[in-house]
């Protein structure tokens, strides 16, 4: 009896463990609270969230900088008290009218809410099958920024095989996975890091390294077809300099910290002036949620051309401190939460 009773009563919950917030300010404003589990409609599904994984984004939104992060979510207080997009877990439960998962289905994706031991998600979502291969902590560290490495090289930058791209900030979650994807579509990769990162970089992929911590990129005399900047420490005209005739210019990070407006808008500005005049584009860019490049990011993992590459990992109750480490910016590939 004792036992039929331990393996219902998780299906009689109807709490959960969440990572939550009142209101914007440091990581000390995260708390780790019981909150009600999401009830899910006929078309709706259920996922135990095995792993999250945390960006830069997350933080944005933790602090609500800059000011213009909180246009959508709230001016003086947050509107969701719930944190976190990148998921992996498995599927616990489905509507009725739901086809496209059974119970037990391991996926990963992007939820709203995804630091928390349950997520809902419903037709529209963005989930999809887990790569093969990958443990759920893999899985969790790919989405956000693998997706946004995949476009800004695809579509805003209209990578070709062939050509010579360069990588500023090839390090982090977004850089680990571009180096990997250009390599991946037939691309000359440079990638641009610190010396301690130099032997991490060129076993993800990379043809060639600039340590910036002893030669400058922008004065090396090379010249790209492709920049993605992620790095966001070289004013243009630098980036310009190391930009083919015709070369492309995809603004990935922001200047300084993040966390002021002005010097974000006014290098947005000056991008879109200096791209009226000449024949070199300079493109700030965001990404956008998408299940079909989730699923090309499976075919990409379960092919052996990317993996996730994970600096460190935490367990749910220490979020606050996975998201100093992560404001610090010295963070080596990914940084993921264990749920369970």
């Amino acid at each position: 009896m004792k036992d039929t009773m331990a393996t219902m009563a998780p299906a009689q919950r109807t709490t959960m463990k969440a990572i939550v917030r009142e209101k914007y300010g440091s990581p000390d404003v995260l708390e780790l609270r019981n909150t009600d589990r999401p009830a899910i409609d006929d078309d709706g599904v259920l996922v135990r969230v095995r792993a999250a994984s945390i960006n830069a984004y997350d933080w944005h939104t933790m602090r609500g900088l800059p000011f213009l992060a909180r246009m959508g979510g709230g001016l003086r207080r947050p509107k969701s008290r719930a944190m976190g997009v990148d998921v992996a877990g498995q599927v616990e439960a489905v509507g009725k009218n739901v086809t496209r998962f059974r119970v037990g289905d391991e996926v990963y994706g992007a939820r709203a809410g995804s630091l928390a031991e349950y997520v809902r998600g419903g037709p529209q979502s963005f989930l999809v099958p887990k790569p093969a291969g990958l443990t759920f902590e893999q899985a969790a560290a790919v989405p956000m920024a693998a997706t946004t490495a995949l476009q800004g090289l695809r579509d805003k930058g209209q990578l070709k095989p062939g050509q010579r791209v360069l990588i500023n900030g090839a390090t982090g979650g977004v850089g680990t996975f571009a180096v990997q994807i250009a390599k991946a579509f037939g691309a000359h990769v440079t990638a641009v890091c610190s010396t301690r990162n130099v032997d991490m970089v060129r076993a993800i992929g990379a043809d060639e390294i600039i340590d910036y911590t002893r030669e400058d990129f922008t004065r090396t005399g090379q010249r790209y077809d492709l920049i993605l900047d992620v790095a966001a420490h070289r004013s243009l005209s630098d980036c310009r300099r190391v930009l083919a005739p015709e070369g492309i210019l995809v603004i990935v990070g922001a200047p300084g910290d993040g966390r002021r407006m002005l010097p974000i808008v006014a290098r947005l500005l000056a991008a879109m002036v200096m791209s009226r005049f000449g024949t070199q584009k300079l493109l700030p860019f965001l990404a956008k949620n998408s299940k079909e490049d989730l699923l090309l990011l499976k075919d990409l993992i379960e092919s052996g051309k990317v993996r996730p590459v994970i600096d460190r990992t935490y367990p749910l109750n220490e979020t606050a401190d996975a998201m100093r480490y992560l404001e610090e910016g010295h963070a080596r590939g990914k940084v993921v939460i264990t749920v369970s």
